[in-house]
């Protein structure tokens, strides 16, 4: 069972590279408690999908310490895989997207598979609900409450999931804030915006899914590029916006399972703190021991 950690992008909110920020006085970072839970719940392999340049810091690093639970492989996110879609202008320094770091990983998977961010944190249960689903054979996003997933300190990116039955009909990227007691999605897709109950579910890319993905994503590559011929710079290729498609074109059926763990992350500067104390607690209640590994 194979877990992709996405863990290339450049952390510009937070100002530095926060998926190696310590979080806790024992020197872990968010990622040894994703690998820390994802090992515990049953995934025996985990690819990290880095920056080439960071590849040092993170195999000696949070790499050495998972590779004592699980095999560790790395990919690298970088745009020079997408040459023969299109010509890249020099301006364009970020990797292009979720969607396109999965497809960097591609020769590290050969089934189905299980995807995270490595900036957040995600909780064991979330992982156990995944993990079971898998071993069932569905493809899955794990729902989390939106009031268990916002930051005090700004707005947040969430993939919104509208359901039918349990399962995904679309899961869109919003962005998500607070605005006059009110909580607030502008959709990434469109720009539309709408408003959303406390209790919406939403995605925090906690995914299970089938190798499928992969083909969908490479067959509709020259599309999206086609699309954004004017964009370059700065469009990205998003997995809740491939899996909405896969939807629409009855490619894949996706079961959504809630979870009542809550999310915790780094998305700004303030938000390390209480992401500290709550790991702490945690580890006072005995959920996680001082030294993960």
């Amino acid at each position: 069972m194979t877990l992709v950690i996405l863990a290339a992008g450049m952390g510009s909110r937070f100002g530095e590279l926060k998926q190696i920020e310590p979080v806790d006085d024992y020197g872990n970072f968010i990622i040894d408690y994703s690998a820390y839970d994802a090992a515990k719940a049953g995934f025996d392999k985990i690819v990290f999908v880095i920056k080439e340049e960071n590849y040092e810091i993170f195999k000696n690093t949070v790499g050495s310490r998972v590779s004592k639970l699980c095999k560790v492989e790395y990919a690298f996110q970088k745009n020079d895989n997408l040459d023969k879609y299109v010509s890249i202008p020099d301006s364009r320094v970020k990797p292009f997207g979720t969607a396109h770091a999965l497809l960097c990983a591609k020769d590290y998977i050969d089934g189905p598979f299980a995807i995270i961010s490595s900036d957040d944190f995600y909780g064991f249960g979330a992982f156990k609900e995944l993990y079971d689903c898998m071993k069932k054979g569905d493809s899955v996003a794990i729902g989390y409450l939106l009031k268990n997933t916002m930051s005090e300190n700004g707005s947040v990116k969430r993939g919104v999931c509208f359901t039918k039955d349990g399962y995904l009909t679309k899961n869109d990227d919003y962005k998500i804030e607070r605005i006059d007691n009110k909580i607030i999605g502008e959709s990434l897709v469109d720009d539309s915006k709408i408003e959303l109950d406390e209790n919406q579910e939403v995605s925090m890319l906690m995914y299970g899914l089938d190798y499928s993905v992969i083909t969908y994503i490479e067959d509709n590559l020259d599309k999206f590029f086609q699309d954004n011929k004017d964009n370059l710079d700065t469009c990205e290729l998003l997995l809740p916006n491939i899996l909405t498609d896969m939807i629409n074109d009855n490619k894949i059926k996706i079961k959504v399972v809630p979870t009542a763990e809550k999310w915790m992350g780094i998305t700004y500067k303030d938000d390390l703190q209480k992401l500290k104390d709550y790991l702490n607690d945690l580890r006072k209640k005995g959920v996680y021991p001082n030294n993960l590994y």
